[in-house]
């Protein structure tokens, strides 16, 4: 059974940094590309970033680009979420996504079999 925990969310001030981590057990970890979605509320989930199995490409959401950091640690099955620079319009519950039949990555939720309980996170101006 393929499970994902997320962590690392909070509350911060406009300008702050927060790292999210997303644990994957259940299944080789170095088999999933793996993605970062959020939503906030009365908003559609939208994508943020993901990964390839190798960790060695990345795609980024327009609006996080050059704040936001997707990297991963197949060692430990984890992967992460440097969020520097934060605005109050980061404000959102964030999921982390994984599915082994990707290529590289999918910015499409619908493309990810599995899904975290979510994480949230609140920027205050």
């Amino acid at each position: 059974q393929v499970q994902l925990v997320e962590s690392g969310g909070g509350l911060v001030q406009a300008g702050d940094s927060l790292r999210l981590s997303c644990t994957v057990s259940g299944r080789t970890f170095s088999s999933f590309a793996m993605g970062w979605f959020r939503q906030a509320p009365g908003k559609e989930r939208e994508f943020v970033a993901a990964i390839n199995r190798s960790g060695g490409v990345a795609g980024y959401a327009d609006s996080v680009k050059g704040r936001f950091t997707i990297s991963r640690d197949n060692a430990q099955n984890t992967v992460y979420l440097q969020m520097n620079s934060l605005k109050p319009e980061d404000t959102a519950v964030y999921y982390c996504a994984a599915d082994t039949r990707l290529v590289t990555f999918s910015t499409r939720g619908y493309n990810y079999e599995y899904w975290g309980q979510g994480t949230q996170v609140t920027v205050s101006s």
